[in-house]
This record gives structure tokens, sequence and C-alpha cells, in this order.
């Protein structure tokens, strides 16, 4: 472990790649890099410095667009793949990313009942603070909607308008995007294209144009048809987001991920089985993610983190 200065304070953190050398029920194990598809990014897409407690990520997709550009549809498979040319984040990597480092892919019985949206946002937050990209914090860029309440809803609305202003034209004429991550409650026809309807924001829809819209069933069946299946799914939504000049958000490119109740991330129904199982068994573990590696290669889906345990390894499909 060492000590970095993040802002006017000191966090603890784990010294790079060692995460594997820390006990299993140790709060800062992490289950080796190669067992995930972390392992094709770090030291290329991922940088972090021990010096100073911040991580550099270098992203696949634009943060910036001039205003007339047509909006890009999602690629049909993840850009990264499990050759070593991988060096950049696609927006599906950054969400495992800081799905990851927010500590939201592990699972401890004592969290039942205490991990709501707020909390999910809260740890999404500080997280991206210790983060850079293009230049600059990720954090000034993410838009993670505030838990909505009917009593707060004037003070929310304008943390919201404020949030949003921050994307504003440069002088190159180019617009500057910001990131969102929210539950998706509704993907909907509008009056103009298609709209999704965001949880915790309920006085604004997000506008979707007709070509992202119809790329969505080719690039996320499995994820919408999970969705569909279950109650139990949330459906969330890492995307890039353009304020328009009447203030409205429309979104530019996205991706899509499945998780359970509690916010653990699954790709099926086998590992929603698998992970619900644990979680009502009252076991410890760790939900490992795919990155911007194919569905199809075999990866480690969970590790197991019960005191006295050797944190085995358990795999479902691909």
């Amino acid at each position: 472990m060492y000590v970095a200065r993040l802002a006017d304070g000191y966090i603890v953190k784990r010294m790079p790649d060692t995460g594997g050398r820390h006990a299993p029920d140790c709060p800062s194990f992490e289950a080796p890099a190669e067992i995930s598809g972390l392992q094709h990014l770090l030291r290329s897409a991922i940088k972090e410095d021990p010096n100073t407690g911040m991580t550099t990520l270098r992203v696949g997709f634009s943060l910036s667009q001039r205003p007339a550009r047509t909006t890009p549809a999602p690629s049909r498979s993840p850009s990264g793949t499990a050759s070593s040319m991988v060096t950049r984040l696609s927006l599906r990597g950054l969400l495992h990313y800081l799905w990851d480092q927010a500590e939201l892919k592990r699972w401890h019985p004592g969290f039942e009942g205490r991990r709501s949206w707020g909390t999910v946002r809260r740890q999404l937050l500080q997280a991206a603070e210790q983060m850079f990209t293009c230049g600059e914090a990720l954090a000034t860029r993410l838009y993670v909607p505030e838990p909505f309440s009917v009593e707060h809803r004037d003070a929310i609305i304008a943390r919201r308008r404020d949030m949003w202003g921050c994307a504003g034209g440069r002088e190159d004429g180019r617009q500057r995007l910001l990131l969102l991550i929210a539950e998706v409650k509704e993907i909907a026809p509008a009056r103009l294209g298609h709209k999704v309807v965001i949880k915790h924001v309920p006085d604004v829809a997000f506008a979707m144009d007709d070509s992202l819209y119809r790329h969505l069933p080719q690039r996320f069946a499995k994820e919408l048809e999970l969705w569909s299946a279950s109650d139990s799914i949330r459906l969330l939504m890492i995307a890039t987001l353009m304020i328009s000049g009447a203030g409205l958000p429309h979104l530019v490119e996205l991706s899509l991920m499945t998780v359970t109740a509690q916010w653990l991330p699954v790709e099926t129904s086998a590992e929603q089985q698998l992970v619900e199982g644990l979680v009502k068994n009252q076991r410890a573990f760790l939900k490992l993610l795919n990155y911007d590696l194919r569905s199809a290669t075999k990866l480690a889906s969970v590790a197991l983190t019960d005191r006295g345990a050797p944190a085995p390894l358990l795999f479902t499909g691909g």
C-alpha cells in the first residue's frame, strides 16, 4: 500500500499490480488481471502513477464534436480484442473500469440493503476524481444523476443545469461532450426520433436519433433481451452527451450494461443465476469483468473472497 495525495487530503491506495498478493478476505484483494479483461489494457489504455495516485485513461471515443457532425452509431462489437493492439478504452471498457475502481463489483453479505443508487453514484464520482482523460479530470465530464426527491427538486435541477452548462462550444467550433452514467427506465418513440427516459431524471428525456436507435437491437441484443426477460435486472447506460442550444440532452454514442438488483454486472441468464445464488447464500465475492474483450473469450466470472477461502474461481459459458 502507499499514501497518495488527493485534493487537499490523503488516501491509502494499493500499489499497482499487487492486488493478488493480499489475502482473499482483505478489502484490498484484487483477482489477477489476467483472468479478466483488464490485463489487455494495463499500461496502455490505463496508466496509474504511484507518485500522485492518479490514473490516466486513453479512450477510443470522442469527447467533442462539430455541431453538424452526424451522430455515430455504436459498433457491432466491442472495440477491444484479446490482442496486444488494444490501447484505448471503449465506452463499455470505461464503464467496467469505473465499476471496478468504485468497488461496485465487490459483494459482501453486509452490503445487503445498503447499496442504493445514491451509494452507487457517490462511489462512481469518488473513483472518477482519481482519473484523467483527454488532458482533464474525468470527474469534470461525468454526469451521474442524483437520486430524485420531490422535496429537493428545484435544487437538483439547478445543479444539473450548472453541470450541463459546462458543455459549451469552443473557439475551434467543436462542442464539448459530457459523459453520462445512469439507469435506463424506458426507450420509446418521440415526436422526432426516439428518447431514453432515465431514472431519477423525470422532467426531461434524452434524445436519440433514428440512426443510433436502429443499431441498438444489433449491438445490444443480449443486454436488451436480459433486461426484458427479468424484472430483477437493471439496464445501465454510459453515453457521450451533447447539450443542444435549447439546453436539452442528446445522446451521441452509448453502451449498455445489465446488472442485478445489487448493481452487480451480469451478461447472461447463467451469470445472473450464479450471482443471485451467491448473494442469497450470503457469500462474499468479486464479479469479474470482460472490459473490451469479446464475450466469446473464456474468462473467470466470479472470485470467491469468503474468509478462509483460497479464492477459487467459478466459470460460466463462453
